[in-house]
């Protein structure tokens, strides 16, 4: 280490959000009435197939999707920034709950239509894609989990909701040429959120020993016996 070189400072903060970048998804389900909601939302990561969705406990989606047990999970690039901006305080909750009143948030029983976007058919789920956006998935919700509670006795505030994914769809562009499941991400530019602004990645910074592994190492079982039997 050079010897004028100073780490720098630290400071203990307490920020009232900790949204330090996530990938922006549309959760597609299905509402009491057969309808179709959508909902725009930042918290979401993925194990394998299994991906994991963070909602406030009171909203109208993570209730469509404890009831129906179906979701679809739809990625939009960089270029679907401004439909994705319009359903912001939207809700399908019909009236407003009072703490989302308190936002401004509005009721929006049509969110395709007020964003522009188009449903399209899923193949296993009951709730539509967004055929808008270039990654789209089809889920089946496997387990709930209550997130910030601060006693046994409160209700839950936040809910992680485990989905298993059974379908993804991917825009061909995506794919890496001469491959058949592989995703390019120098081609894939997915929104993201950080701090509750929109933002899109840059050029890849460094080479990763990570991508030495061969994909296929992380093949999951039941796609290896797929393959299998098709071979």
């Amino acid at each position: 280490m050079p010897a004028d070189y100073r780490l720098p400072m630290h400071k203990t903060v307490e920020p009232s959000i900790l949204y330090f970048g996530t990938p922006v998804a549309l959760i597609g389900s299905e509402n009491e009435d057969g309808s179709a909601n959508l909902a725009p939302i930042s918290s979401a990561w993925w194990l394998g197939w299994n991906c994991v969705l963070g909602f406030g406990a009171r909203s109208h989606t993570p209730q469509n999707l404890l009831r129906t047990g179906e979701c679809t999970i739809n990625l939009p690039s960089v270029d679907q920034v401004a439909e994705v901006d319009a359903l912001a305080r939207t809700t399908g909750s019909d009236p407003v709950p009072p703490h989302k009143v308190a936002m401004g948030y509005r009721s929006e029983p049509d969110k395709f239509a007020c964003a522009g976007l188009t449903p399209m058919p899923s193949l296993v789920v009951r709730p539509p894609r967004v055929a808008e956006c270039p990654v789209q998935m089809e889920g089946v919700v496997a387990h709930s989990h209550a997130v910030g509670r601060e006693s046994p006795e409160e209700p839950a505030r936040l809910l992680a909701i485990e989905v298993q994914i059974v379908r993804v769809h991917v825009e061909e562009s995506l794919l890496r040429p001469g491959t058949d499941h592989r995703i390019d991400p120098l081609a894939w530019r997915p929104l993201m959120m950080s701090f509750c602004q929109f933002f899109g990645l840059g050029e890849i910074l460094h080479s990763s020993r990570l991508a030495e592994i061969p994909e296929s190492a992380y093949t999951p079982p039941h796609l290896l016996r797929a393959r299998a039997a098709q071979t």
